[in-house]
């Protein structure tokens, strides 16, 4: 089609009329506000399309340009390898439209039909899941009901207006409950009051739903899921969501940590395992003394995928944990010939107030 050019910087002489974005699958269009990024005008006009981090930093909002210009004025497209962006990629969650743009992107209908709200949630449930692995269960006040799909993620939102987001380890629940498995970052505010003084009967505003890390119902592939940390809490959700389904494809689950505390749901996948005959598990252990110890494979997670899968032309594959995880397994996984659009991650990390907190902690000032 037209011209097509990524900026780092805004232009000074782009069209002031509002620019319209149009999606080259559907047809769709729709209108972005001065200086809204693309995903920002989107879910504005009711329309899901793939994120995670919000960030510019995980890659999962990637789709490609095929008319008209964008800039980075916020952050720097950081998920963009060179090659990518001379392909005309962008970053959905970054990209300003500097004028009229269309773009090649997918879309998640079924997150298109949950509104996003904000709830006043209490504390029913609080257990400890790991030494530094909090369990919390979240209830709506009165008679309110919250709506989400397996996978999916929420924000805290706190007194000073910060959000910290956490994934959902379940999905709806006829309890109404969410569960979140919340780690304590040495430094991080608010999962250090979590671990220390959180009670049940302490409410949390919450925004829910959020996120596109979702279950494929539409395919019949076989499924991969990896996952780092406390990654493992979506992809539970979406792995209990398919065994509820009764589906027949099989699941091969990868849990991957340092040592094996921090596997501390071992069991609950052991158990999927042991009474669904289409699921295996398999837990990996990156610190090689922890391996020895407790018999379990040593390596990254990564790696011990693609060592028992080293074709993966014919899976879907979910993953989530830490973004340093995320982009070691991504570009592997593509080269190993999973289709791109047949990847699904979602990826998170120290919020950006949080990590300064930390780095002046480590020089001696008094943190969040």
């Amino acid at each position: 089609m037209g011209r097509r050019r990524l900026m780092d910087q805004p232009s000074l002489s782009y069209n002031a009329r509002v620019p319209t974005v149009t999606l080259t699958s559907s047809g769709k269009r729709f209108d972005a506000a001065a200086d809204e990024t693309v995903l920002e005008a989107a879910q504005r006009a009711g329309i899901a399309l793939p994120y995670s981090c919000r960030g510019g930093v995980c890659g999962s909002c990637k789709a490609t340009l095929v008319e008209g210009e964008c800039s980075y004025p916020r952050n720097p497209p950081t998920a963009l390898s060179g090659p990518a962006r001379m392909r005309h990629a962008i970053l959905l969650c970054q990209a300003v439209p500097r004028g009229d743009i269309a773009i090649q992107a997918r879309e998640i209908a079924s997150v298109e039909d949950i509104p996003h709200r904000r709830a006043e949630t209490v504390v029913i449930e609080r257990r400890m899941l790991a030494p530094d692995v909090v369990g919390i269960w979240l209830k709506p006040l009165g008679d309110d009901r919250l709506n989400w799909l397996p996978g999916q993620y929420l924000d805290v939102i706190l007194e000073d207006g910060k959000h910290r987001p956490f994934s959902i380890a379940s999905g709806p629940r006829a309890d109404g409950a969410v569960e979140l498995h919340v780690r304590h970052v040495p430094g991080g505010g608010f999962t250090s009051w979590v671990y220390e003084s959180l009670k049940v009967g302490d409410r949390l505003t919450i925004e829910v739903p959020l996120g596109t890390f979702v279950p494929r119902e539409d395919s019949e592939r076989p499924m991969l899921f990896m996952a780092g940390g406390t990654g493992f809490a979506p992809v539970k959700a979406i792995v209990e969501h398919f065994i509820a389904l009764g589906t027949r494809r099989p699941m091969h689950i990868y849990w991957g940590a340092r040592i094996a505390e921090d596997l501390y749901l071992a069991d609950l996948a052991r158990g999927w395992a042991a009474d669904v005959p289409t699921i295996t598990f398999t837990p990996v252990l990156s610190d090689p003394e922890a391996a020895r110890a407790s018999g379990l494979r040593e390596g990254l997670i990564h790696e011990a995928l693609l060592e028992d899968f080293p074709d993966l032309a014919d899976f879907d594959l979910y993953m989530s944990g830490p973004p340093a995880m995320v982009a070691a397994g991504r570009q592997l996984f593509i080269d190993a010939n999973l289709p791109e659009d047949r990847l699904y991650f979602d990826s998170f990390d120290v919020a950006p107030d949080v990590l300064d907190a930390i780095l002046r902690g480590r020089a001696g000032i008094h943190g969040l």
